[in-house]
């Protein structure tokens, strides 16, 4: 068994809407059946019992089945919440996609990895740590996983349809798209002010703001040595509280300080974290209210870490067995941590007379610390219900005082159901990024659902924090789809942000350069802050690569499927195949939205049942069947009827005269004709108004600026030059459509070939351009992408002969160099096409030769 590439699908894809690996294995006619390897699943299962059952008989199940199950098992059994998988025999007999789901990459590609291992393990006979590695994928999980704080978060937005991408290894989080994006780091968010959060840090500063607010705050402030400290505890009276000034977590913190030896070493562990300050203990428990915007959404007491005696056992030892509760780790993963054994646990268990080594009596209470923070070991008790109006309003105005949208107030009282005037309580603290897990899961009492709050204050009801995604795939004409729906997008006023196979391009400035077709793109421009609408074109080849770079559109337009689109490649061997992989961005339209498919082609037709959301048809014949009868049950579409292109939906309609499209020539380019049928349908899908449309529609020149390289119509001394990136036979028979409606004497074409198409697809295109032209110049592309020096243009060469119409094939060397031979042969009344290559360079040169004066 030979694992030949494994690729992570970060987004929807060919086989799910699952982030998944997929891997290409192949296995040798012996791997091909498990009954041809004796004894191989009795080993496999010994090493491995929770496996689960195959899916298939033992002889349809091959070594590449067994990889998928064992990989998703091991991710199973490591508490990852993975369901799918599948196994595909591509057109190679023994080669075999394998496809896992994941919800950590890094866990994904790990137990790939392992669960070759134990394959590998089960045929030689041999051993494999079935347990070291479950613990070392769910110890790995553990590490990379959303902490409980920012998930709970992530998850609340996941269930309004708000989308999310993690932006680090970290917690930090993107929530929605574009201008609608916020942005959080645990429970911080973006609207949290630096200055704020600098506020909350700086203890004294933040207590002497609360003290002018009217919100009650124990006496104290910050000391430069233990001398220093000791005399303020005098001062203020015992016993005291020591913490670092610009702390968190509890880290440093020491409560309850009656003495000089206790106050010594807790100055000590706060000196270690920062400046350090003393204040008067005050008595009672201690409470962490958490406020989101001007709401009081939770409240918890927190209890220091305890152990309690039975007579029996050691402190030391009664402290191992509470820290054997699984639900205590290390971190904050976990809704509880550990109980830590340290120098501040010795002295507090000194001044109740005990020892690490002591045995408490039966039912004894043996407090470690006495600041009760989770991540210190303490535990926490919901009191949200118990809460007085006046001590929420206390905990607001405190939040509100210091400018946190998201605010951990720490109050200790005796009791949070009365005024904390009443009992001598006070607020000791707040906190601008405060853990959630204690009111997530605590202790005792029920969860809350902070996160759905945090959520809801930042998308009020009815947002989605989505912009309008259209996404575009096809054949050909998808990147003159995009720029004419971006323009249309634009028309309305909006910011677009927009990725094609030229660049990335937001709010009308060049971002990025080069194929941006993929999903990395996609996901760069949903990022922008400026984005307030996004057109992605969507290739095949990113969709193979990663799948789709969002979760949804809210349209999606397939131009056309055809032969020519690098058939052949990555199991792609079929137009079937071919319809399959682009009708994902079908799959994945919101159930509010559209997909707009070309009615004229019957391999879009066949994504309709697939599409979530509506369906809306174009065809330039109105009678074409597959519209005419969506016509006729009342659904969307677009066709040309009497000189205009029509947007029809039961007995409404809208027109657009054909004159008032430049791009189409007044109707004469048949293909750009498709091409503002479908940009229609998309921005009526996208909800955007008709006078918009229109204006966009009047305003769009397909000029070198507008869709470079999309058939580019220029005058060159009284001849016509007509660039283009047409590199398909779909494409030939469109182009040589179009200029066959244009006046032309001696018709010429320069043109290359894409070395990464098939023999048959290369030779077609000179065939096809054999009919239409009179002269034929051949170039070779700068890069051949994979092909052998002149087998191109061979290729080319055989596609002309028995051309009926050329008289004269010409080879030259360079591009440029071809363009101005073509050029120099060019007489008043010619026409001649320029199939580009480096389609940027080749524009620049031919511009520059448009400009110059003619040869006298």
């Amino acid at each position: 068994m030979d694992i030949s590439r494994i690729r992570a699908l970060r987004g929807p894809n060919l086989w799910s809407r699952h982030t998944a690996i997929e891997a290409i294995v192949t296995c040798s006619e012996a791997e091909h059946a498990l009954t041809t390897l004796p004894g191989f699943e009795d080993r496999l299962r010994a090493l491995f019992p929770g496996l689960g059952p195959l899916r298939r008989q033992p002889d349809q199940a091959s070594l590449a089945h067994v990889l998928e199950l064992a990989t998703l098992a091991l991710q199973t059994q490591a508490g990852c919440p993975v369901t799918f998988s599948r196994t595909t025999e591509t057109v190679e007999h023994g080669t075999f996609q394998v496809v896992v789901q994941y919800s950590e990459e890094a866990v994904g590609r790990k137990a790939l990895a392992a669960a070759e291992a134990l394959i590998q393990a089960a045929l030689a006979g041999g051993s494999f740590d079935v347990a070291g590695t479950i613990d070392a994928l769910r110890e790995l999980d553990e590490d990379l996983r959303l902490g409980p704080s920012t998930g709970c978060i992530v998850h609340a937005a996941v269930a309004r349809g708000i989308p999310f991408r993690r932006l680090t290894s970290g917690s930090l989080v993107q929530l929605g798209w574009g201008a609608k994006a916020h942005r959080i780091w645990a429970a911080e968010v973006d609207s949290t002010s630096a200055v704020s959060e600098s506020i909350a840090q700086d203890k004294d500063l933040c207590k002497t703001l609360l003290s002018a607010a009217g919100v009650p705050v124990p006496t104290g402030r910050p000391v430069d040595s233990v001398d220093e400290a000791w005399e303020v505890a005098q001062e203020i009276g015992l016993p005291v509280v020591l913490k670092p000034q610009d702390g968190n977590q509890g880290k440093g913190v020491t409560v309850n300080v009656a003495s000089r030896e206790h106050l010594e070493i807790a100055y000590k562990a706060a000196d270690e974290i920062g400046h350090v300050m003393v204040e008067k203990f005050l008595p009672g428990s201690d409470f962490r209210l958490l406020v989101v915007g001007n709401k009081l959404v939770a409240a918890a007491r927190r209890d220091p870490p305890h152990v309690i005696g039975d007579g029996v056992q050691t402190v030391r030892q009664l402290v191992d067995q509470v820290n054997a509760d699984p639900r205590r780790g290390t971190g904050h993963a976990t809704s509880l941590t550990k109980i830590r054994f340290d120098e501040i646990a010795v002295a507090r268990l000194e001044l109740q007379g005990l020892t690490p080594e002591s045995v408490p009596e039966k039912g004894r209470r043996v407090v470690l610390r006495n600041n009760a923070n989770l991540s210190t070991g303490g535990t926490a008790t919901d009191v949200t219900d118990e809460v007085h109006p006046d001590v929420a309003a206390r905990a607001v105005a405190a939040a509100q005082m210091i400018g946190l949208d998201i605010c951990g107030v720490d109050v200790v009282c005796e009791s949070v159901g009365r005024p904390l005037e009443e009992q001598r309580g006070g607020i000791v603290e707040v906190n601008a990024a405060p853990g959630l897990r204690m009111h997530l899961s605590p202790s005792f009492g029920k969860g809350r659902l902070v996160g759905e709050a945090i959520v809801d204050h930042l998308f009020p009801a009815g947002e989605d924090g989505r912009v309008p995604v259209v996404a575009v795939t096809g054949t050909n004409g998808k990147t003159t789809t995009a720029r004419l729906i971006a323009h249309l997008f634009a028309a309305s006023g909006l910011k677009v942000g927009m990725t094609n196979t030229d660049g990335v391009h937001v709010d009308g400035r060049q971002t990025d350069s080069g194929d941006c077709s993929g999903p990395k793109s996609a996901r760069n421009v949903l990022m922008h802050p400026d984005v307030e609408a996004a057109v992605l074109e969507t290739a095949r080849g990113g969709i193979l690569r990663e799948g789709l770079g969002f979760d949804r559109c809210q349209v999606a337009v397939v131009t056309n499927i055809g032969a020519g689109d690098h058939l052949g490649l990555n199991y792609i061997t079929t137009v079937e195949d071919l319809t399959v992989l682009k009708r994902v961005i079908v799959q994945n339209v919101a159930p509010q939205g559209y997909a707009v498919l070309n009615a004229t082609d019957p391999h879009c037709v066949v994504m309709a049942p697939t599409c979530p959301g509506g369906v809306i048809y174009f065809a330039a014949n109105r009678h074409h069947p597959v519209l005419a009868t969506h016509r006729a049950q009342g659904q969307r579409s677009v066709f040309v009827d009497d000189g205009c292109i029509v947007a029809a939906e039961g007995n409404w309609r809208e027109t657009v005269p054909l004159k008032d499209i430049p791009l189409t020539r007044g109707g004469a380019i048949s293909f750009q004709v498709e091409n503002a049928m479908a940009a229609i349908g998309a921005a009526w899908g996208a909800g955007l108004s008709w006078d918009a449309i229109r204006a966009g529609l009047a305003s769009f020149v397909n000029d070198a600026d507008n869709a470079p390289g999309r058939f580019n119509v220029m005058d060159y001394h009284g001849a016509t030059i007509i660039a283009d990136y047409g590199h398909n036979p779909d494409a030939m028979r469109a182009l040589v459509q179009a200029v066959e409606a244009m006046p032309g004497n001696r018709r010429s074409v320069v043109i290359s070939g894409a070395g990464d198409r098939r023999d048959e697809d290369i030779r077609e295109q000179t065939q096809i351009l054999g009919k239409a032209f009179d002269d034929v110049i051949l170039y070779q592309d700068a890069c051949q992408r994979g092909r052998a020096d002149g087998e191109v243009l061979a290729l080319l060469q055989q596609g002309l002969k028995g051309a009926p119409r050329t008289t004269h094939v010409e080879e030259i060397h360079g591009e440029f160099v071809a363009i101005d031979a073509a050029l120099g042969r060019l007489q008043p009344g010619d026409l001649c096409l320029v199939l580009v290559d480096q389609v940027e360079e080749a524009l620049a040169h031919l511009q520059k030769r448009v400009s110059e004066p003619p040869l006298h």
